[in-house]
């Protein structure tokens, strides 16, 4: 088609994948296309966001070069196609409704409070002051609410808030912050607060007020978050922290903490400029940081540690919370030992009944749970210890891969993972395969996966362990299974994370997994690639006495390792943690050695450290 100026028009049909959804992006086109005096459409498709776009030919090269260099802050753009297609007569630019065909796009992760919204909260005279659940294009939750792809307002927990007049002409003006914001809400048509005591009753006070007096009276409290419930004291009475471990039963593992500025994070901690941009980052995980001497945390946060675990505000309501009332709190995850995160109201009023002296909730669902990420820094490089709220569902790009797999994992520390092309998706964090609130979250997030991917799996990998739960629930689906053994899955996903081809030498320091020769492996070398691998060393084996008890008593690989260098004459050498092992015990581990009874070798190098510390008395 010809303008009346002699230049070309052209239409375009253009495809963009990614996290393009829930980030803003349908009212970045929209700005950009009018802009330009562009006229189409853009829509959310079920694959990622459409595009028809007409103009002058100068504008859509233009068009196109900008949709990639100027998208906004919380989007990825994997993939742009394009397609010329016949133009046709309009005259305006429009979002139209989603489509919602067979395919998948990517979610976004929950982010944290835009600065934007941040300074709208201290406002007074703006609407939304003090409203714990502000949000725009550019922050807020999103993996948590939402319940399918394409990315809309009915498809999320906030289906259920009608917005009132203001919200929906915020919703529709095209030159809002909140234009298609889809978890868009005020106090008037969103979520609220609400405050229950111990039993589940509802108390009339008001819930933030009252929530901040008795955290300072040292009262423990349970806090709904944006992927579940957190138990909050104040770091600094050393009585309600020291109640806080007694009653959930956590002996010396550390409690990590909000606070609510990188300065007063600096006030606790030593922190270089890699933790620090880690710390401010949209995702807000829980940074290990080192201590600094003469802190105001009383010792029962962090004992017998170096390090405290340190996170920033991931939403409107920590900063409520904080902002003039603590320096930082203690705000750990609301779980029982090795679970999942808890989410749902009902379950937190049952299951922490025992934990918490009150709860503050809100009406908003969490669809999709999540623990917080924790990453710490090893020289300047970042170290991934748990990949949960902030990264989930982003995708972790890999080498090119046949079909789709998923992939089950082990036993400890839980998570599934779908593979297709060249992406991964690891699930949150589960916990321990242990119990069967594990399990059901287990089976849960296979079908969340599944769903917001579109990814159907042909092939379902598993460990080679018979006993794993993994394992024995990869025996339930249909389809091929493929046994992979433990350590072989840890240098392959080593080379899948760097991207690596071809054969490689792979070191696996570990605590245990099954081997090929029927032992229990744990500080191998093995050589090879993806499909196949050969154990070209290993470090010497030892016998664990009484099997995996030898594992929770460090005692039986210490007597264990002694044995195998000094037989007999162990008991006579003047090793002092053995005065901590009464004799008929000794007797009894010396036994089970000599018979080998119920003993199997390892390899493993995190049984080696157990028996060195035992020797040490650590």
């Amino acid at each position: 088609v010809s303008s009346l100026s002699g230049v070309y028009i052209k239409r375009l049909r253009i495809k963009i994948t990614g996290i393009v959804q829930g980030v803003g992006f349908r009212p970045f086109i929209f700005r950009l296309a009018q802009k330009m005096a562009l006229t189409g459409w853009v829509q959310n498709g079920s694959e990622g966001v459409l595009i028809e776009v007409q103009g002058d030919e100068p504008l859509l090269h233009e068009f196109l070069r900008l949709l990639e260099s100027e998208a906004p802050p919380l989007s990825l753009v994997a993939s742009i196609a394009t397609a010329e297609i016949p133009a046709t007569p309009e005259s305006d630019f429009r979002i139209i409704e989603s489509s919602t065909g067979g395919g998948s796009t990517l979610v976004s992760p929950d982010c944290d409070v835009c600065p934007d919204c941040l300074r709208e909260l201290f406002d007074p005279t703006d609407r939304r002051y003090l409203y714990p659940f502000i949000n725009c294009t550019n922050c807020g939750p999103r993996y948590s609410i939402i319940t399918t792809t394409p990315y809309d307002r009915p498809n999320t927990t906030m289906a259920d808030f009608p917005l009132c007049p203001d919200c929906a002409r915020e919703y529709r003006d095209p030159n809002d912050r909140r234009f298609h914001a889809q978890p868009i809400a005020c106090p008037i048509c969103g979520p609220v607060l609400s405050l229950f005591d111990a039993a589940g009753e509802p108390l009339p006070a008001e819930p933030l007020a009252m929530t901040v007096k008795m955290l300072r009276d040292g009262a423990i409290v349970a806090v709904k978050g944006i992927g579940g419930y957190h138990l909050a004291v104040d770091p600094c009475n050393a009585a309600a922290v020291e109640k806080l471990r007694r009653r959930k039963r956590r002996d010396e593992k550390p409690f990590a903490l909000l606070t609510d500025s990188v300065e007063k994070a600096k006030k606790l901690a030593h922190i270089n400029r890699t933790e620090e941009l880690f710390l401010l980052g949209p995702e807000r995980p829980i940074m290990l940081l080192r201590k600094r001497p003469g802190n105001m945390v009383a010792a029962e946060v962090a004992p017998a540690n170096d390090y405290f675990g340190i996170m920033l505000p991931s939403a409107p309501l920590h900063y409520l919370l904080l902002r003039d009332n603590f320096a930082a709190l203690v705000m750990t995850s609301a779980n029982l030992s090795d679970e999942p995160i808890i989410y749902k109201d009902a379950a937190a009023m049952e299951q922490l009944a025992g934990i918490a002296d009150f709860f503050l909730s809100h009406n908003r669902q969490i669809y999709a749970p999540s623990d917080d990420s924790v990453i710490r820094t090893f020289r300047t490089h970042p170290l991934m210890l748990r990949r949960s709220r902030g990264y989930v569902p982003r995708a972790v790009m890999i080498p090119e891969i046949g079909g789709s797999v998923l992939a089950l994992g082990a036993e400890l520390k839980s998570t599934v993972c779908l593979a297709s092309a060249d992406q991964a998706f690891l699930s949150r964090h589960l916990g321990d395969l242990k119990s069967a609130a594990t399990m059901a979250a287990f089976a849960e997030s296979i079908g969340s996966l599944e769903k917001i991917t579109g990814i159907k799996p042909e092939l379902f990998a598993h460990d080679i362990h018979p006993d794993y739960h993994s394992t024995v629930f990869a025996e339930t689906l249909p389809g091929r299974k493929i046994p992979v053994q433990h350590h072989h899955a840890h240098m392959a996903s080593c080379m899948a994370e760097n991207r690596l081809e071809g054969d490689v030498i792979g070191v696996i320091f570990d605590g245990a997994g099954y081997g090929t020769d029927g032992t229990i492996w744990g500080g191998e070398f093995l050589a090879g690639g993806y499909s196949q691998f050969k154990r070209v060393g290993h470090l010497r084996q030892m016998a664990m006495p009484g099997g995996d008890a030898a594992a929770r008593e460090p005692c039986r690989m210490a007597i264990s390792l002694l044995y195998q260098l000094h037989g007999t004459e162990l008991f006579d050498l003047p090793f002092r943690f053995l005065q901590d092992v009464p004799r008929n015990q000794q007797k009894l581990f010396l036994q089970i050695l000599q018979k080998e009874i119920n003993s199997p070798l390892t390899s493993s190098c995190g049984r080696l450290f157990d028996a060195v510390a035992a020797v040490l008395g650590l």
